[in-house]
């Protein structure tokens, strides 16, 4: 009894999160109501208390009227107070907290998620799923002819097709350099494949000013669906290697992994060793 009391008591009078300032206000307000009702409550005890003791040094009718004017006015306009500090305080410390977060989880240049965020997505994930690689063609002899700062632009501008080419449902990320992936939540390798296409056409039709002149980019790809139950290295692996083989084959172009057997059959030795391989394995 003693506990489930306390509890009542805390659960009453804890603040708890807010989505607004005007919550803190709201939520302060209906707390100084409950605090101000009960300090009114506990001083009238506390008065026939002192009559029941005899020592009360004054008349109870006029104790009570001072007690009703000032306790729960006072009480009210403290706790309003009181719960209003640190009701901001915490709406304060919430929306750091939420900052950080996001920010923990986007990769600044790209404003994609970053791997760690991208590979957490696909734990939390369920159901069968399909992903796709995308990689910068010859990302190095962008940087070295027009610097870095112009190969920081050609990120950006990609990761704006990347972002534009798929749904609120798809998760987008930079996961390395020059290196994005896209996670379908669903199976079906000619649906994505289909954007996928899509986004490297689009790619392939951009413009990026520099210095007087446009530069003109490519992008390749790899897709892989695999059914639910498989691990990210699993089907980060597969994406990995149909990636390898478009780079190998041409460049500017998306292959599925499904194709990896026809396409590398006398064109493309595809290593054994590539499954699993990071992104600086393969040809720019």
């Amino acid at each position: 009894m003693e506990n489930a009391t306390k509890n009542w008591i805390v659960g009453q009078l804890t603040l708890g999160e807010f989505a607004s300032r005007g919550a803190v206000i709201s939520r302060a307000g209906w707390m100084a109501v409950k605090i101000a009702v009960l300090a009114y409550v506990l001083n009238v005890c506390a008065h026939f208390g002192l009559v029941a003791f005899d020592l009360l040094p004054y008349d109870l009718a006029p104790a009570l009227v001072i007690a009703t004017v000032l306790t729960p006015p006072v009480s009210f306009v403290v706790a309003v107070i009181a719960y209003a500090v640190v009701g901001f305080a915490i709406y304060d410390l919430g929306i750091s907290r939420a900052e950080f977060e996001r920010i923990s989880r986007i990769d600044m240049l790209s404003g994609l998620l970053n791997r760690r965020a991208f590979q957490r997505a696909f734990d939390d994930g369920k159901g069968d799923v399909s992903l796709v690689l995308f990689d910068i063609d010859r990302f190095k002899t962008i940087n070295d002819t027009f610097g870095h700062s112009v190969g920081d632009e050609v990120i950006a501008a990609v990761a704006e097709v990347i972002r534009e080419g798929f749904g609120d449902s798809e998760v987008c990320a930079r996961i390395g350099g020059e290196e994005f992936a896209v996670l379908w939540p669903a199976s079906g390798v000619e649906t994505i494949t289909e954007r996928a296409e899509h986004v490297r056409r689009r790619v392939a039709a951009l413009d990026i000013p520099c210095n007087g002149r446009r530069v003109k980019v490519t992008i390749s790809g790899g897709v892989a669906d695999l059914p639910n139950g498989r691990s990210f290295n699993e089907i980060f692996s597969e994406a990995d290697r149909a990636l390898y083989v478009a780079k190998a084959g041409g460049r500017d172009r998306i292959v599925s992994h499904r194709d990896i057997d026809s396409l590398s059959t006398g064109m493309i030795k595809l290593p054994t060793a590539l499954a699993g391989a990071e992104p600086s394995r393969r040809v720019g």
